[in-house]
């Protein structure tokens, strides 16, 4: 008689099963539109409250034509990473309209934020005695840095300064906090953080990727929403791919702390460089964001107003200033029913599960827009007061 093999517990097959049954199991949405306020997805419109476009420029006619034009010039691939021919005149022109915006010395570019911040912590926290001290809630691409270092890697309770405090002054020290958290929405408290690594002898990074373009008079981010410049904020890194409206990142600095990353980042020495035409539109969204305020003050006003809305519905929302609002509901399978009601709706809100948030603090997550209405925020707050009642009975 012969019999079926024993299930392999190590098996892909069984991993897979393993993330379903947890109702942790993802899957990817097809658009057929443009990213904007407004999305196509199987043939139905609906409002989007799931993109990180902060200020609708993702889909700007004057983004597409700076695109367009840098395309005809230089084509679309960069061919090679930036040391070896990838480098072109608008490279250089953005990391030059960076540094003079944000009041840093220089600006180096990358593909992506996640490379950025591999960059980042690999090249500051290298030796075994080194350690990096980072937010619990950080995003992923900062503790997979400390992961790739011999340092080692300690974390702090979210916000604990206390906490953080308690591990400084342990030998040479990498502190990495995001600016504006991007799953709660909260916004790290810089000015105390930059003063225990001043106090500590510490180096302290910021991943801005969710308040640059968002916070600040002029845009500029955390640092300018608190008034502090380089020597308090060494290393900033923010990206284009979510006010700005287009694609890759970059850390700006002190000369030393850019020439570090370019001769020992390795997610930039072997890396090809982000295409031209990118960054031609990025330079464009830099400038409009500066010069239209209107961007950011519409976001603040809606932020406000949905704010005050879920106050005055008793909503369970994370307080929130910035953009993205955090609706809980404490579950997986509740973050999937409560994203399929307002999907039914024509809303389109994200269900964020463990792992991506500590298990039982699962949420839809809320991203406003300056692309969206008033009209279109009640009408997500009318159907959120419906699934809070659909969820408590």
């Amino acid at each position: 008689m012969t019999h079926a093999p024993a299930p392999d517990p190590f098996s892909l097959a069984t991993g897979l099963d393993r993330i379903r049954a947890a109702g942790q199991f993802r899957r990817r949405q097809v658009l057929a539109s443009a990213q904007g306020a407004a999305i196509q997805i199987e043939g139905r419109s609906y409002v989007n409250f799931s993109s990180n476009d902060y200020l609708g420029l993702a889909n700007d006619a004057r983004l597409v034509q700076a695109f367009q034009a840098a395309a005809a010039t230089y084509g679309v691939g960069s061919g090679a990473s930036q040391l070896i021919s990838g480098y072109s005149r608008v490279h250089a022109q953005l990391e030059e309209t960076l540094a003079a915006r944000l009041g840093r010395t220089r600006a180096l570019l990358f593909s992506s934020g996640y490379l950025a911040n591999l960059a980042v912590v690999t090249s500051f926290a290298k030796r075994r005695e080194d350690q990096v001290v980072m937010d619990r809630d950080n995003h992923a691409s900062l503790i997979d840095g400390a992961l790739l270092t011999r340092a080692g890697l300690r974390r702090y309770a979210h916000h604990d300064l206390a906490g953080l405090e308690n591990l400084l002054g342990k030998g040479r020290t990498l502190v990495a906090t995001d600016g504006v958290f991007s799953m709660d929405g909260s916004i790290a408290a810089l000015p105390d953080l930059a003063a225990l690594c001043a106090r500590h002898g510490a180096l302290l990074a910021v991943d801005d990727a969710h308040g640059f373009g968002v916070l600040g008079a002029s845009g500029a981010g955390s640092p300018e929403h608190f008034s502090l410049d380089q020597n308090q904020v060494p290393i900033l890194m923010a990206t284009f791919g979510k006010a700005c409206g287009a694609m890759g990142a970059f850390v700006a600095g002190p000369e030393d702390v850019i020439e570090t990353l370019i001769q020992t980042g390795r997610t930039c020495i072997y890396s090809t460089a982000m295409p031209p035409a990118l960054a031609a539109a990025a330079t464009t969204a830099l400038d409009l964001s500066a010069r239209e305020n209107w961007r950011r003050d519409k976001l603040q006003a809606l932020v406000q107003r949905f704010a005050q809305g879920a106050q005055q519905l008793d909503l369970p929302v994370l307080p929130s200033t910035t953009p993205i609002q955090g609706f809980m509901v404490g579950s997986a399978a509740a973050a999937l029913s409560g994203s399929e009601y307002l999907r039914a709706a024509g809303l389109w809100v994200t269900a964020i599960r463990a792992p991506t948030v500590a298990q039982h603090t699962e949420r839809l997550r809320i991203a406003l827009s300056a692309g969206h209405s008033e009209e279109q925020v009640d009408r997500l707050l009318e159907h959120l007061a419906q699934l809070a009642r659909r969820l408590t009975r």
